[in-house]
């Protein structure tokens, strides 16, 4: 199921999931009740060797994938608190991949995992992430 953001038609520019932002990744999500997907197919504007999807980018993809979980499970913005990337192998440009993040719900810091997976299912990287939810004051 396609997951709408609380933010959704606010005209908000995020880099990773607007898709207002011209530069920006434009991110979707699927909900798939235990999980938050995105499938991605980046071009060169993002590459960093030759052909190559630079490291950076794929820890924001996680980092997006991870924080907006935790956003659509608690209803509040997360701020990443740590972050962890593990590149495994090669993201290249102009091929199909998915990343899919889960969360563990717990007291201050939401812990949450993301593997990003080639179009075999092969995990080309991972990442880990704890996270801090901004629930207003009463």
């Amino acid at each position: 199921m396609t997951a709408t953001l609380p933010w959704a038609g606010t005209g908000h520019h995020c880099f990773g999931c607007s898709p207002r932002n011209p530069s920006g990744l434009r991110l979707e999500f699927t909900d798939t009740g235990d999980a938050l997907a995105a499938e991605f197919r980046l071009d060169h504007h993002f590459e960093s060797y030759p052909g190559v999807v630079h490291g950076g980018i794929l820890a924001v993809i996680c980092d997006e994938t991870m924080g907006n979980l935790i956003v659509l499970r608690l209803g509040v913005p997360a701020l990443t608190t740590s972050m962890r990337m593990r590149y495994v192998g090669v993201v290249r440009v102009g091929r199909g991949y998915r990343c899919v993040a889960r969360a563990t719900a717990g007291g201050e810091l939401v812990r949450a995992s993301a593997e990003i997976l080639d179009a075999r299912g092969e995990i080309v990287g991972t990442a880990t992430a704890t996270y801090k939810p901004q629930r207003s004051a009463a």
